[in-house]
């Protein structure tokens, strides 16, 4: 198109008959008044491509470019079913989709894994309901009689050309589901539906499964078979769902109308399993997963507790890591372990850490083998008839893969530790670049104080011939002297600098490890072998066909092995790494202490430095006092007025100042009025210098 998107074209490649035109031209009458996400969309035919194939216009609509669900179920790798989230998904916009069907009165009557296209959105797979040739407007009537569809995913009531609703869907997309979770349709999925039907039509309304016994019997169940990837927590729910949608009667499949929400009972189960909370937790000391059901406004410490009787793992030792390495924050609810969006234990997980333990030695969880997989192992020369084995092979395939997944798994558990790690880290080298720089600051302030005090002691000496002096202050200086000389302890943190260097080092060392990156190239390599297997298996003919299972068995044995030497390294390395976070964990409140330490040594340096301050302007306004009250009694004595030498000298109300030092020594009476001038001018002279000589050396020296 102009636009640039592309555009899939659906063309007649036969000559029709007049009721196929019909349809033909019906299903793109549908589709273009049809709007939703979950049915792909009618799209304006190019004006280049506007003509008529066999009779009939060509049909354009949205491109998916995911291929069909059929595609996907038939990838060796899900032989055994979807993982949950895929499951889940497509139970969500499949549902959807046929809601809205409905809602707009018609029905599919074909739905099957060939109508079910992916797209890609975003990052995120869409399931889309396509052709529609099939499709009846219930403004027709509600109840049809024509025979469409396919025959595997078709009603009972359509295949045996009865009237039918709605409820048709039901059973197509219950047995897409039931196909999607197990690898293979409910009711004995290797016989036609001309043979099956015979066999099922008087199950019991809740029986979801039926499968053959070598002696030819049938094997009903009201449970879904194993193996498969659900939740235990959804399993069941899943399961009262198969049986309202897998029920033989079409009026009592999907469970009717509920009164209250005017709803079919089917979809109102369906959209309670979508919309449950579900918490899944890796233990990472027993590589075992357990899943929490949240209730509404559960608070984290309520599922800690949860988390205790499960494991064992008190919750006061329980660390909990997104798969960012984030912690769980307390002071939000337990819903914080949940995506809103994202179903599935495949698709994310929460970690669990003991914090009273540095080294996982286990036991730790093994997944365990089925029962034909173990009857194989145990015997792998026997011989066994392809159609069987097919089924065997199968579960080899799903346990093999299921072996290298649970590795993943630990893996990035251990990648989420590795992030936790470093966070704490960077956490560390803040704490420590502060406590750095304080203690740079300590010693800039420490150096000056003692530059300035010596000085300071030099000068008084000095000046003590001009007759200030106070040994109650002298003391005092070096009191704060020695005072200095013990703070100066605070500054030094050498030990500290040097366990958090060795730290980072470690630290270092362990990203570059290769443990730090994936080891399962050896596990990804049988599997691929053990998916080659099973894709010769299913080219053989099954009739009159036996083999053994020798090879299959050694790549389970041959990953079973990997997977031990792996884990034994993941482990190993996981050891270090809570090892050196303990070790951070242990350095941070010394590193707290040392930084209070230096806090306390530069303020008891400040407060030494503003006292010594204070008396130096005490003192030199005792010096400016002292020469007024001097220059007022020569003034008295002389009987003349101040000269305007003196008259910038400041004033006193009474004729004598007391001296508030001791030892300050009184000039003599017989003093003369010059004398006391050209003296005091030269005092301040030499206290200015002083005072510009200080202030030179505090500006170098900082």
């Amino acid at each position: 198109q102009d636009s640039g998107a592309k555009v899939a074209i659906k063309s007649c490649r036969l000559e029709l008959s007049v009721k196929n035109k019909d349809r033909w031209c019906h299903e793109i009458d549908i589709m273009k008044k049809l709007n939703h996400p979950n049915v792909v969309k009618a799209c304006e035919v190019p004006e280049e491509m506007n003509f008529l194939v066999n009779d009939v216009p060509l049909l354009a609509m949205e491109y998916c470019s995911g291929g069909d669900l059929r595609k996907l179920l038939n990838k060796p790798e899900n032989c055994c079913g979807l993982k949950e989230s895929q499951i889940l998904s497509l139970l969500s916009d499949i549902g959807s989709g046929i809601q809205y069907l409905h809602e707009n009165r018609i029905i599919h009557r074909d739905l099957k894994p060939e109508n079910i296209v992916l797209q890609d959105e975003g990052g995120k797979i869409v399931h889309k309901i396509i052709d529609l040739g099939y499709a009846k407007d219930l403004d027709q009537g509600s109840l049809c009689t024509s025979f469409v569809g396919t025959l595997q995913y078709l009603a009972p009531e359509l295949f045996e050309n009865k009237s039918y609703s709605v409820t048709v869907d039901y059973w197509s997309f219950g047995t897409m589901v039931f196909e999607c979770i197990a690898g293979f349709r409910p009711f004995l999925h290797n016989l036609q539906p001309f043979t099956w039907h015979e066999k099922i039509k008087k199950k019991d309304p809740k029986h979801i499964f039926a499968s053959e016994e070598m002696n030819g019997e049938v094997r009903f169940s009201t449970h879904l078979p194993q193996p498969h990837s659900l939740c235990s927590l959804i399993v069941e729910s899943m399961e009262n769902w198969l049986q309202l949608m897998l029920n033989w009667d079409p009026q009592q499949r999907g469970g009717g109308i509920e009164s209250e929400t005017s709803r079919p009972k089917c979809f109102l189960i369906m959209d309670h399993i979508l919309n449950l909370k579900i918490v899944h937790i890796l233990n990472m000391t027993s590589a075992k997963i357990v899943s929490f059901l949240l209730h509404p406004e559960e608070s984290l410490h309520s599922l800690q507790i949860r988390i205790e009787f499960e494991t064992g793992i008190s919750t006061g030792n329980q660390e909990l890591l997104l798969e960012t390495g984030i912690c769980l924050d307390p002071r939000k609810p337990a819903s914080q372990c949940v995506i809103d969006g994202v179903r599935g234990w495949d698709s994310y997980m929460v970690y669990l850490f003991d914090k009273s333990k540095t080294v996982y030695e286990g036991p730790f969880a093994s997944r365990s083998l089925s029962d034909c997989v173990n009857y194989i192992v145990q015997d792998s020369k026997i011989q066994l008839p392809v159609s069987q084995l097919r089924k065997v092979w199968a579960e080899a395939v799903h346990y093999v893969i299921g072996l290298k997944e649970d590795y993943s798994r630990l893996f990035q558990g251990q990648r989420a530790a590795m992030l936790s790690l470093l966070r704490y880290n960077a956490n560390l080298i803040k704490m420590k670049n502060n406590m750095v720089s304080a203690s740079q600051q300590l010693k800039a302030k420490l150096e000056f104080f003692h530059q300035s005090i010596h000085l300071d002691l030099e000068r008084y000496s000095d000046q003590m011939a001009y007759g200030i002096s106070s040994e109650k202050m002298l003391k005092a200086w070096k009191e704060m002297e020695e005072k200095a000389s013990q703070c100066a302890q605070a500054e030094d943190i050498g030990y500290l600098d040097e366990q958090i260097m060795a730290l980072h080092t470690e630290i270092v060392e362990l990203q570059k490890s290769p443990y730090a990156r994936r080891q399962g190239e050896v596990m990804e390599n049988l599997e691929q072998r053990a998916i080659d297997l099973y894709k010769q298996l299913k080219t053989r003919p099954p009739d009159h066909a036996y083999s053994d299972s020798t090879d299959m068995v050694k790549i389970i044995v041959q990953t079973v092995q990997s997977q031990d030497r792996v884990l034994k390294e993941l482990f190993g390395h996981l050891s270090k790494l809570l090892g050196c976070k303990q070790k951070i964990i242990d350095l941070l409140p010394k590193i707290e202490v040392a930084l209070n330490n230096i806090k306390e040594a530069d303020n008891s340096v400040m407060q030494m430095q503003g006292k010594r301050q204070r008396e130096i302007w005490h003192l030199l306004k005792i010096a400016c006092t002292q020469s007024s009250s001097r220059s007022l009694v020569s003034s008295s004595l002389e009987g003349t007025a101040s000269t305007p030498a003196a008259s910038w000298l400041p004033q006193s109300s009474s004729g004598h100042v007391p001296h508030p030092l001791s030892s300050m020594a009184v000039p003599g009476d017989g003093e003369t009025f010059a004398h006391v001038i050209e003296e005091n001018l030269n005092y301040l002279d030499l206290f200015s210098s002083i005072l510009q000589e200080a202030k030179e050396e505090q500006s170098n020296s900082m």
